[in-house]
């Protein structure tokens, strides 16, 4: 096996890992305000909590990006991995709602595993092989996503809330210690001086397919995330008197990710014949149809196969997205893209959860369903009027005429 090859297999375990650390603990954030004193305005405490890791990420992620030119993406995967296992360790012993904020925002600050991966893998495969790795690593975070609610339900209803942040801390934990033993980054050349973020936005802000994507994915983004931190609440609704709630939670959280797993290829499949612009539309009705027809439903079983359904057709919504960045960008900026893409994606995460919350806290869970589904319908009608004059091929190649400027 060469070397490329075990970067590949080591980091996606790591990305697998990391993916499913984060997943088993933050749907059921919720369900442990109670134990540490907070029995009212919960969903305020809930968007609050989920927002703050995105916020710290989005302002520091440029500065790990410099970073990892200068000195390597190795070092950063290890030094957010480390900082990790200790952040989830020590929110196993708060006590308190600040001492969870103060953790959730560190974790933000220090945050950078994942994406450092998907580089080191992006600059050290070759090039013929660059797709495949790539698309390898994007089901280490989607199987992550699907395992680590179940997991997470399955821990917490065994050995309760605190045991599942220790547990996350130890398996990222040995995912970095992988990483440190058996990865090399060997075609890695140092940058002489770190690149300057405001140079990046001027490029893209020429690039007007690029702009809209951009657009279209902090739209996304904050649509989806404000019916999260009010969604195990509702959950917890529907099974009131189950001693099982943390773990049907979790399942249910995990619908929509294996709908995607089974459907994502075949949306991939479907945008290599017409485009990513029909699958970004059909992804984004049946997102925002999606989540309207949930609110008719207060039996577990029928919200769960409506949930399903969301998946089904909401998971061609990202990896449209992001072909219509990587065919509207030319290959020399197609990392700052990503990386701008990225930014793009917190943006919408850290504002999506507070908004939700406090629409939860003083209307209700089901006006936050009513909200999610009207605005991802809302960017549904952002992309249509703005992709449809675009002529984009549905292959990997730029085009010269839109890349101009980056």
């Amino acid at each position: 096996m060469e070397q490329w090859q075990k970067n590949l297999w080591i980091l996606w375990f790591g990305a697998l890992v990391t993916s499913l650390s984060f997943s088993m603990v933050v749907p059921f954030l919720p369900l442990f305000l109670p134990q540490i004193g907070v029995h009212g305005h919960l969903e305020f405490w809930s968007g609050s909590l989920y927002s703050v890791t995105f916020l710290a990420g989005a302002l520091v992620s440029p500065y790990w990006g410099s970073l990892a030119d200068k000195y390597g993406r190795k070092p950063m995967i290890l030094r957010a991995g480390f900082a990790l296992c200790v952040v989830y360790i020590l929110t196993s012993f708060v006590q308190s709602p600040w001492e969870l904020l103060g953790l959730r925002a560190l974790q933000g600050l220090l945050a950078g595993y994942i994406p450092g991966a998907i580089a080191l893998v992006g600059t050290n495969t070759p090039e013929k092989r660059v797709g495949y790795a790539l698309s390898l690593m994007s089901t280490a975070t989607a199987a992550g996503g699907i395992l680590g609610p179940l997991v997470g339900g399955l821990v917490s209803r065994v050995v309760g809330y605190r045991m599942s942040f220790a547990s996350a801390g130890f398996l990222v934990f040995l995912s970095s210690l992988l990483v440190l033993f058996w990865v090399k980054e060997y075609t890695f050349v140092p940058s002489k001086t770190r690149s300057s973020v405001i140079q990046t936005m001027k490029d893209a802000s020429h690039n007007r397919t690029l702009r809209l994507a951009l657009l279209v994915t902090t739209m996304t983004s904050f649509s989806i995330m404000t019916i999260e931190p009010v969604l195990p609440l509702y959950i917890s609704g529907l099974t009131e008197g189950s001693k099982n709630t943390s773990l049907i939670a979790g399942f249910v959280f995990s619908l929509s990710g294996i709908a995607s797993v089974l459907f994502a290829p075949r949306w991939g499949r479907m945008a290599d014949k017409t485009g990513f612009r029909k699958v970004l539309l059909i992804g984004l009705i049946g997102g925002g149809v999606g989540n309207l027809l949930q609110i008719p439903f207060h039996q577990i079983v029928a919200f769960s196969i409506v949930r399903f359904i969301y998946g089904v057709f909401f998971c061609a919504v990202f990896p449209a997205l992001n072909g219509f960045v990587v065919q509207s960008t030319d290959p020399s900026f197609r990392g700052r893209a990503f990386g701008l893409n990225q930014t793009a994606n917190q943006v919408g995460n850290m504002l999506g959860p507070l908004i939700g919350g406090a629409i939860g806290g003083v209307y209700g869970t089901h006006s936050v369903f009513v909200i999610t589904g009207v605005l991802l319908l809302l960017t549904l009608t952002v992309g249509w009027r703005g992709f449809r004059n675009m002529a984009i091929a549905s292959g990997p190649a730029a085009a010269p005429e839109q890349a101009k400027g980056t």
